[in-house]
């Protein structure tokens, strides 16, 4: 059996960020093409960490637990695919406020979900968009798109200037469990790409979402781990679904029940 590892990035040299590199298998991003994508530098007593996030109203990011664990701030970064971006879309926010699921193990990454207030809400424009909760649980076999600023590579510890997509294909508990065993829990889901494509450090958080129809997109799981044999490895990627966390979410958020 092999082992996941927590997929969470010190970034104490963020601003080194190398260019024309991606996520692992991915594409470079276009402005506006995923303006719900939310960059999150988080500050700890111990140091500075990178996670994506997802743009749930114009006041609540969403994001995996271990994203917001510990926490004494955050930044938080909108309206741009590029993290050295600086125009008139860009929106710098700083904040304290989180809430990280009550139920919550950083030792087996179960209900590894989080959610960050900002402290005053964000205003909507074609590069600053919100995703929508799931109606359903997953259908099996669902195509979606990840999207991260994560690091590209296992030689290439930097993260990603320009954000970067992939589709990935959810794979089956059965599947998922060749790869992780008994550490795979009820309300996690696996995903791979064709090759080695998948998430990696930096890329905690981020979600994978679907195009219901125009202007309508869901997010139905929040990157949480990969394994221990690296990013470029043909191992699927865990993520926690969404779903199952509606309620809470809902109740946290005040979002329309």
């Amino acid at each position: 059996m092999k082992s996941f590892i927590v997929i969470l990035l010190c970034v104490s040299q963020i601003w080194a960020l190398p260019k024309g590199v991606r996520i692992i298998g991915g594409h470079n991003a276009y402005a506006g093409e995923f303006p719900y994508a939310a960059a999150i530098y988080k500050s700890t007593s111990e140091g500075r960490y990178f996670c994506t996030g997802s743009l749930l109203s114009n006041q609540w990011v969403l994001t995996a637990g271990q994203c917001v664990d510990g926490a004494t701030s955050f930044t938080i970064v909108l309206g741009t695919h590029k993290l050295d971006g600086d125009s008139a879309n860009v929106q710098k926010l700083a904040t304290d406020e989180f809430v990280l699921h009550p139920d919550y193990n950083p030792t087996t990454l179960e209900n590894d979900i989080g959610l960050i207030k900002l402290r005053m809400p964000v205003t909507f424009s074609i590069y600053i968009r919100r995703l929508y909760l799931p109606f359903s649980d997953l259908p099996n076999s669902i195509v979606g798109v990840a999207f991260g600023w994560g690091q590209t590579s296992d030689d290439n510890a930097d993260l990603s200037n320009t954000l970067q997509y992939v589709n990935l294909s959810e794979v089956s508990d059965e599947e998922c469990k060749i790869t992780y065993g008994d550490q795979v829990a009820e309300n996690m889901v696996c995903f791979e790409g064709n090759y080695n494509e998948g998430t990696c450090f930096g890329d905690t958080g981020s979600p994978i979402i679907l195009h219901v129809s125009r202007g309508y997109t869901i997010v139905v799981a929040v990157a949480s781990f990969f394994s221990s044999n690296g990013c470029e490895s043909t191992d699927p990627s865990g993520y926690t679904r969404v779903f199952p966390y509606n309620d809470w979410i809902k109740n946290v958020t005040e979002l329309p029940m």
